[in-house]
């Protein structure tokens, strides 16, 4: 196999898809198709970089590959020195809320705050290191160590500061970064936790923030996306590309039983996207991820806020075979048949490095599965990727702890000719006709 995959990249990537979510790690070992959307979405990462803003919507099926391509582009992103975070919104975790729903949403988004040297989360404090330790350099460049260094340092500090506090609540967002930086120049850990637990949006009370810190203010859920702009300046000034927010989930919204709580959660959604692509954010992009009924349905989901709906209802002139790519909303389609049999044979071949023996199922052999795949009960308008690549986990795990057995073995027991619908070889193959790699 050329490019062998490390074992432990492998290991990930079979266990995961064998449990129906996406790999962290690996997927350009298996990323099939999507070469138009990775495209456009790179694009929007270097409007980005050049200070610009983005809003995209990615909507596809349960199972279609939203998720994947999100983690796709997230890796990407990071590999090209943007900071990156990403939540999935849920009951407790909204834009907007009457119990901190929005707040809450922040936290995870600075919880799980990525880097290319940190992908696993975790990473506000290694970016405000890597800030502080760039104005040290700088500064050490013109002046030797001790007081003049130290006077020079604090200035360029100060000035830093002082372009953040003509954003909106940049002035308390400053206030926070000089009580980091001279906790830093201290040495006092405690003042630094403190510091990192206001940047986190985890004080309760302005009390409590006042006495640690000397900040009359605390992020809220009404400030919090205030916030998030501002950090995706200060993330460009620690030398970070900018700042990619990935957000998924957004059914969550859809399955709000409140009129007014979906209304609420909608114009907040409003402000972040008018906010991009007028201008009035810099250095951030956003990608959210939602089903097609989230956004269409006129009653509950993304289109029954009506200032949304005109943004974002397509044009005159788009076809299923042309779609306006630099459009807000990228739809997902079912990889094609060809595209999925590229998929299985990569994860044939990687589940065969990865157990040390050599692939068993030949092209007949995929090709006999995925006819099987394809023909079950309803599988014209409910088989997802997701499905196909948990089944096919399934049998390569099978083969390999049973040496003896085959695929027509397993596709032909009783159970999936029943999902099958009971169609023999003749029946199954007619749909498949000129279905070559």
């Amino acid at each position: 196999m050329e490019n062998t995959v490390p074992k432990r990249i492998a290991s990930v990537i079979i266990n995961a898809l064998k449990g129906g979510v996406v790999p962290r790690v690996g997927l350009e070992y298996v990323t099939v198709g999507r070469a138009r959307e990775i495209d456009a979405l790179l694009r929007d990462i270097d409007i980005v970089a050049d200070g610009g803003a983005t809003f995209r919507f990615i909507v596809g099926k349960y199972g279609s590959g939203k998720s994947f391509l999100l983690q796709t582009i997230r890796n990407y992103a990071a590999a090209r020195g943007f900071a990156v975070a990403d939540a999935d919104l849920s009951p407790e975790r909204r834009f907007a809320g009457t119990k901190g729903q929005g707040l809450a949403t922040y936290k995870e988004l600075m919880r799980n705050m990525s880097t290319k040297s940190k992908p696993d989360g975790g990473a506000l404090p290694l970016i405000l290191e890597k800030w502080i330790s760039g104005i040290l350099s700088e500064t050490a460049a013109q002046y030797p160590p001790g007081a003049e260094f130290d006077a020079q340092a604090e200035k360029r500090i100060y000035a830093v500061t002082s372009e953040l506090e003509g954003m909106v609540n940049g002035f308390e967002f400053a206030k926070a970064i000089v009580a980091y930086w001279q906790a830093y120049k201290s040495g006092d850990q405690s003042a630094k936790s403190n510091a990192l637990k206001w940047f986190r949006g985890e004080y309760v009370s302005r009390r409590e923030a006042k006495e640690d810190l000397g900040i009359n203010f605390i992020i809220t859920d009404e400030t919090w996306y205030d916030f998030l702009k501002i950090f995706a300046t200060f993330a460009v000034g620690a030398g970070y590309s900018g700042v990619l927010v990935m957000i998924d989930e957004l059914v969550n919204i859809y399955k709000a039983s409140h009129s007014i709580t979906r209304q609420n959660n909608y114009e907040k959604l409003l402000t972040m996207y008018n906010d991009a692509l007028q201008g009035k954010a810099r250095h951030i992009g956003f990608l959210m991820g939602c089903t097609p009924q989230c956004v269409e349905d006129k009653y509950r989901g993304i289109y029954s806020y009506e200032a949304l709906r005109s943004r974002l209802s397509a044009g005159h002139f788009s076809t299923e075979n042309t779609r306006d790519m630099s459009a807000p909303i990228i739809r997902l389609d079912m990889l094609t048949q060809d595209e999925m049999y590229v998929l299985v044979e990569k994860l044939r071949d990687i589940h065969a490095d990865l157990y040390g023996y050599r692939p068993a199922l030949g092209h007949e052999d995929l090709i006999y599965f995925l006819e099987a795949e394809y023909n079950r009960v309803g599988a014209d308008t409910h088989i997802t990727p997701r499905e196909i690549i948990r089944d096919f986990i399934e049998i390569v795990n099978i083969l390999y702890q049973n040496p003896g057995g085959s695929v027509r073995d397993i596709l032909d027991g009783n159970s999936f000719q029943m999902a099958k619908g009971g169609l023999g070889d003749e029946e199954l193959h007619s749909d498949f006709v000129g279905f070559e790699i």
